[in-house]
């Protein structure tokens, strides 16, 4: 699938590229050196034959290293550890206790629920 990746916020091109499995927002995209946390997708239908076919998807990126505590947590990625309560559980923000972390720094580590 022809893929656009657009800076969030500007919408400037980036770059084209073809991509067999196109990244939900939330995720991380490494392309080449670099690597995008994706925000949002946004597909694009072209009519054709009388119907409408989706002809490619525009990335908004923001240029962004995965950090080294990213994990796959419920079909989505979280920074630092989803089972303390302070947790975003977000893959944005770390907590807001402790945004740069890491978790086992913090004095207010607290697994939900216990």
């Amino acid at each position: 699938m022809r893929v656009e990746l657009r800076q969030a916020g500007s919408d400037r091109l980036l770059e084209r590229l073809d991509l067999e499995e196109i990244p939900h927002p939330g995720r991380w995209l490494v392309v080449g050196e670099r690597s995008f946390l994706v925000l949002q997708r946004h597909h694009r239908y072209q009519l054709r034959s009388g119907r409408y076919e989706l002809s490619s998807v525009a990335l908004q990126v923001k240029a962004q290293q995965q950090p080294a505590d990213a994990r796959l947590w419920q079909g989505g990625w979280v920074i630092g550890d989803p089972s303390c309560r302070f947790n975003a559980r977000s893959p944005l923000l770390r907590c807001a206790v402790l945004p740069e972390g890491p978790c086992e720094r913090c004095a207010h580590f607290s697994v939900q629920g216990g």
